[in-house]
């Protein structure tokens, strides 16, 4: 592929919001060049030209795919479209990076995954927070029993946002924390269900709640909106021992562990009493997760390693996705029959 064997040669597709960022951290790493960027739009990629001087410049992403010198592609093109660009970028013998999610239904994301695997090559999908250093740590103390057995997490993804109208908050937001639900508890849920309204835009829910309930008994519940009072990226986890909360709007202490539970009085059998001991944040690498997400891709890349959020932890996503939006579409069925009743 690249003409010197220990560089990585990336393209980066879609310069909008994200790509940028995806070509700045990229372009940042030792061993990997930047070397296409690709976008529709003549003033998104005359904007970012400047910066990487070296790279080829189109509008067309099969001069991406035609270059055989190019190892992998990193896709930021809207939602629809990322399936179908995984499955090309593979079937041209390249290794792809796709923002989340992976699909916008778990049969195409089933596709994406078949061709990646196919043509031998790397599908990660770019399920950010699974590389916060926070989450890292949080998925640490779970794996080492820290917490105890876990009952249930919940989640606030709130803000006063961009209306959308292509996407309600469950595809735009709840990807997010989906994705960290599925990795801090190992499993897929059984049961998904899904409730929400369209206050701003007719038929466009701009507020979810989720609610997810797994083999093992746990349960997550999710509130998803972009009509909030409140900025919130919030996630909390209950253990038996102790319990402990992400919140990514902290400047520090990210994740707060609580020495709280309920203990067996062992005085009086069956007894229980409240303990609410420590309340501690431990350190967390100051590291742009963007730069770990994109230091795992190369590494991957180059050694062939499974990523972290593979096509298939990606698939797993658009499936809960998936089976939550049916949810809610049930939902709006039936209250759509309710009010036809005289």
């Amino acid at each position: 592929m690249s003409a010197d064997p220990g560089t990585i040669r990336v393209g980066v597709v879609g310069l909008g919001y994200w790509g940028p960022n995806l070509a700045r951290n990229l372009a940042a790493i030792p061993g990997c060049e930047v070397s296409w960027l690709c976008d529709a739009s003549e003033e998104a990629r005359a904007k970012l030209e400047p910066a990487f001087p070296l790279a080829r410049s189109t509008d067309v992403i099969g001069d991406l795919l035609d270059d055989d010198e190019l190892d992998a592609v990193a896709l930021a093109t809207p939602v629809p479209t990322h399936a179908a660009l995984s499955v090309a970028v593979a079937e041209a013998g390249k290794h792809c990076f796709v923002e989340k999610p992976l699909a916008t239904t778990a049969a195409d994301a089933e596709r994406a995954v078949a061709a990646a695997e196919s043509a031998e090559r790397t599908l990660m999908v770019g399920h950010l927070l699974e590389y916060h250093p926070a989450v890292a740590r949080l998925k640490e103390l779970i794996d080492g029993d820290e917490l105890g057995e876990l009952y249930y997490i919940y989640g606030n993804r709130l803000n006063l946002g961009k209306l959308r109208a292509d996407e309600n908050a469950l595809w735009s937001l709840g990807a997010h924390d989906v994705s960290v639900a599925l990795h801090l508890i190992g499993e897929e849920p059984e049961e998904c269900l899904a409730h929400g309204a369209s206050y701003v835009r007719e038929g466009v829910q701009d507020v979810v709640f989720c609610y997810l309930r797994f083999p093992s008994g746990i349960v997550a519940h999710l509130h998803l909106s972009w009509l909030d009072p409140h900025k919130e990226r919030r996630l909390t986890v209950v253990g038996a021992r102790r319990m402990a909360t992400f919140d990514d709007m902290q400047i520090e202490g990210k994740l707060t562990i609580y020495d709280k539970g309920f203990d067996e009085d062992t005085r009086s059998w069956g007894e229980y009493i409240a303990r609410s001991g420590d309340t501690f944040s431990p350190r967390i690498p100051n590291v742009e997760p963007l730069r770990i997400e994109c230091e795992h891709f190369i590494h991957c890349v180059r050694t062939g390693e499974a990523p972290r959020s593979d096509g298939h932890s990606g698939l797993h996503v658009v499936r809960v996705l998936e089976r939550l939006q049916r949810s809610l579409d049930g939902q709006a069925a039936g209250a759509a029959r309710a009010s036809r009743v005289p």
